[in-house]
């Protein structure tokens, strides 16, 4: 026997012996921890003395309950309530004169894309047609890495500074008392928050439309909200604000029929995006910029930087992209 063979004969002697002290599937794979290390007793923790207490230095017995509270993540804050698909997103008019990003250079270009659409307010187990503000988040996977364009289907937002955003939403959250009202702003705290917000206004106008309990995520609008900067190759910088138009145009319902659908449906809206794609007819959004020159940034009569306010479409036209 050479040397070889005595080392091949050596291995499966090993691996005979880790089969019997160490836990196996019945096809000679062996338990390991996520380091690889073979595990023969996952069922005991290493103990000091046969009664004693258990030892943190069980690093097996660690490493399972470090899996086990972070099997299920929490659920968001805002936006619990949400459900998505996968697309793309293909050019139609290039804008390389606005912007150096790769994925708007030419015409016919495809990027890989995710799009999420969700409630604000309610919990994961709340009703789609809650009357409430809805995001519209859409992640590009271009060549130069991914890039993340959140909007929601409202233009505007209820604040003008990011310091009150907690109090925005401790207010809008049921009251803490008695967990009432789920997914609905509509109690003492959210009002008097709005009634100390004079800048509130024009997002409690957008929140009282039909635009609040759209018909379905497919005829919803998208808006970026804030004011983006775009740099082209020149280095030449615009400022922009993002739109989505829906294909199938923007449709409401009643806040009565909002009320009835949520009782014999609270999944109406999931449930009608997943039934579209599956039936073949899918959803489609044109995208478009408003374009402001650097130069033009104080000729409008409000800081293009609030996101309490909008640029009326008729003075910048919106441009698909």
């Amino acid at each position: 026997m050479n040397k070889n063979d005595s080392l091949q004969e050596n291995r499966q002697n090993d691996k005979q012996k880790d089969l019997l002290i160490h836990k196996s599937d019945g096809t000679n794979k062996v338990l390991t921890t996520n380091q690889g290390v073979a595990v023969n007793d996952d069922n005991n923790t290493l103990k000091a003395g046969e009664r004693g207490p258990s030892l943190l230095e069980d690093f097996i017995f660690r490493e399972k309950m470090t899996h086990f509270d972070h099997e299920r993540i929490p659920e968001r804050v805002v936006h619990a309530r949400g459900t998505g698909a996968h697309g793309y997103f293909e050019v139609t008019n290039a804008i390389p004169e606005l912007t150096k990003a790769g994925f708007l250079q030419q015409n016919g270009q495809r990027t890989p894309v995710f799009a999420r659409f969700s409630t604000v307010v309610g919990s994961r187990g709340s009703t789609d047609l809650a009357r409430d503000a809805r995001g519209f988040s859409v992640k590009f996977y271009t060549q130069e890495g991914i890039y993340d364009l959140v909007s929601n289907n409202i233009p505007v937002f209820f604040i003008q500074d990011a310091n009150k955003f907690p109090d925005l939403v401790h207010s809008i959250k049921p009251e803490p008392h008695n967990e009432i009202p789920q997914a609905s702003a509509a109690h003492d705290t959210f009002w008097d928050f709005i009634s100390l917000m004079p800048e509130s206004m024009h997002m409690i106008m957008w929140a009282m439309s039909d635009r609040a309990i759209p018909r379905s995520y497919r005829m919803m609008e998208g808006f970026g909200v804030h004011t983006f900067r775009l740099i082209n190759a020149k280095n030449e910088s615009h400022f922009v604000k993002f739109h989505w138009k829906p294909k199938l145009g923007v449709h409401g319902v009643l806040w009565d029929e909002a009320q009835k659908i949520s009782g014999k449906n609270p999944d109406f809206h999931r449930q009608d995006l997943y039934e579209a794609i599956e039936s073949g007819h899918f959803p489609e959004w044109e995208l478009g910029v408003q374009v402001v020159a650097e130069a033009d940034e104080h000729k409008f009569d409000f800081d293009l930087l609030d996101a309490t306010k909008l640029i009326p479409e008729e003075l910048v036209p919106v441009q698909i992209v």
